[in-house]
């Protein structure tokens, strides 16, 4: 027996051994870190990318965007507008506790007073426990999009985030840009934990003993963020062997990183469009749409996706990108110098006016770059711009204070469909539903908020499809927005790292399931 009892010891601690032998860090490279913790602080890709790492949604998109389980095992359609999910079965948060359909509502109720999400849940009454395992999303009326807006609920450790923090402020608080307790703490039920964070220098996780998800091919067991904001310094990292993972990848540096034999390059079309808003309220020329229209037909896109991006983007004449419902392929990018001073003079602005403009510098593909093009080809019109460009850890917080008379902002749908584009970049700015939060025009156009909203309860494909493709003409004859064009993605890793099966069209890698050699 003794003998026995030795030779099990001897094979637990060889196991251990191996497996620490196996563990593996994966040390990567973004144009910047998460400027919070908290998954409903804002909504952006960061902050996705962030969630897929420390939370698991109820469900989630695969490469194909099918929709595959995670924390819901499965889910029916009780009627026209409930909507009932089969939660997983002892999951654990990062605190220890077990996972609960209580606190599926509790985030799911933290997601309606978010400022930045409240509005992708608007069509959505409540959600309820049907018991520990069961929770129900009922909407207000028949809504298509039920399973892409699951995918946005990472369901929170209700308790972690209960009661005050030690300065007597209420955990749950979503501040914007502040220092609450989510945004330096969290408990969720994703595959990593936060070790160590140093905002603007590094981000460390280490992997969740705990993780439900034992099918995962994942062996990665620590993760160094290390954000980089010039891209040649990012790229020079990757080819000396210092990082393992970088994102995104210049266009002027896709040849050398092709023809180094240490690194793969990856690249994929993207739905997300860049654009420019025009500010309605600081600036009363761009109430009137004919200089708007005059300030799209300034802009040469095609100029901009040939010399700048070399090649890596599509020009845009609107919102939604060739694969959505509203896509019309007769709205073409304009580009008509002669045209756009015939506007101005006839709408009384041919002598010259200034503008401040304001732009990062390092979250979108050659953002700088293209913002300067910008500014002198408006100049060209006699739009003398003020630019100032900044990282978007300052620069999101200049946007939400609307502090520039011309602002870029880029959007990639969150529920894959163009309605979304119109709620969050176009409809009415109201504080109260967060439709148009990302507006930094004041554009507002009561038939356009009306059409939108009729979307959210149509059913019909094709009858919603008219609907959307009217709304993007209504945007385009108007002149409401700049769009400039649709941004491709890139990333670039070390040969031995097996990255493609993570990445996909939607720019959340799914970490926890990579595989290092």
């Amino acid at each position: 027996m003794l003998r026995r009892l030795l030779l099990l010891t001897a094979l637990l601690a060889f196991s251990g051994v191996f497996a620490a032998a196996e563990a593996k860090t994966l040390r990567m490279a973004y144009d910047a870190d998460p400027t919070s913790l908290d998954p409903h602080e804002q909504l952006a890709s960061a902050t996705l990318q962030l969630s897929h790492l420390t939370f698991d949604p109820l469900l989630r998109f695969r490469q194909d965007l099918t929709l595959e389980p995670r924390l819901a095992t499965r889910w029916e359609k009780i009627d026209e507008r409930t909507t009932r999910f089969h939660l997983r079965e002892g999951v654990k948060f990062h605190s220890g506790r077990t996972l609960s359909a209580a606190d599926v509502v509790w985030t799911f109720n933290r997601l309606k007073h978010s400022p930045d999400f409240k509005a992708l849940y608007e069509p959505f009454s409540e959600a309820k426990t049907v018991d520990d395992l069961t929770v129900d999303l009922i909407t207000k009326g028949p809504y298509p999009l039920v399973l892409n807006l699951a995918t946005y609920i990472f369901p929170m450790d209700r308790e972690f985030y209960t009661a005050t923090d030690e300065r007597g402020r209420p955990k749950d608080d979503i501040s914007k840009h502040g220092a609450s307790f989510a945004s330096s703490n969290v408990s969720g039920t994703g595959p990593f934990i936060v070790t160590e964070r140093e905002q603007g220098v590094k981000l460390e996780f280490k992997r969740f003993a705990d993780y439900w998800d034992k099918s995962s091919p994942g062996n990665v067991d620590r993760i160094v963020l290390t954000p980089i904001k010039e891209p040649a310094t990012r790229v020079a990292a990757l080819l000396a062997g210092d990082v393992d993972f970088i994102a995104p990848v210049p266009p002027t540096d896709f040849d050398r990183i092709k023809g180094d034999p240490c690194c793969q390059l990856i690249t994929m079309l993207s739905t997300r469009i860049l654009t420019f808003e025009l500010n309605q309220k600081r600036v009363a020329a761009f109430k009137d749409p004919r200089v708007r229209l005059a300030i799209n037909y300034a802009i040469n896109r095609q100029g901009i996706v040939d010399k700048i991006l070399r090649g890596f983007g599509t020009p845009a004449g609107e919102l939604s990108p060739p694969s959505y419902a509203g896509y019309d392929s007769a709205l073409v990018p304009r580009f008509d110098l002669d045209k756009a001073k015939a506007l101005m003079e006839e709408a009384g602005y041919a002598d010259s006016f200034s503008v401040t403009m304001m732009a990062p510098n390092n979250r979108y593909i050659e953002d700088q770059r293209v913002a300067q093009a910008v500014a002198a080809m408006l100049a060209k019109i006699n739009i003398k711009v003020d630019l100032q460009t900044m990282p978007k850890a300052q620069y999101w917080q200049r946007f939400d204070e609307r502090a520039a008379d011309i602002m870029m902002i880029g959007w990639q749908s969150d529920t894959q469909d163009s309605a979304n584009f119109y709620e969050f970049l176009v409809m009415t700015p109201d504080a109260k539903t967060g439709f148009g939060q990302y507006n930094a025009g004041n554009y507002a156009n009561p038939e356009v908020d009306r059409l939108t909203l009729e979307t959210r309860n149509m059913t019909d494909p094709k009858a919603r499809a008219e609907v959307l493709k009217t709304i993007e003409r209504i945007l385009y004859e108007d002149a409401a927005i700049v769009p400039l064009h649709w941004q491709h993605l890139s990333w670039a890793a070390a040969k031995s790292v097996d990255i493609d099966p993570v990445l996909n069209v939607i720019d959340f890698p799914y970490l926890g399931d990579l595989v290092m050699p």
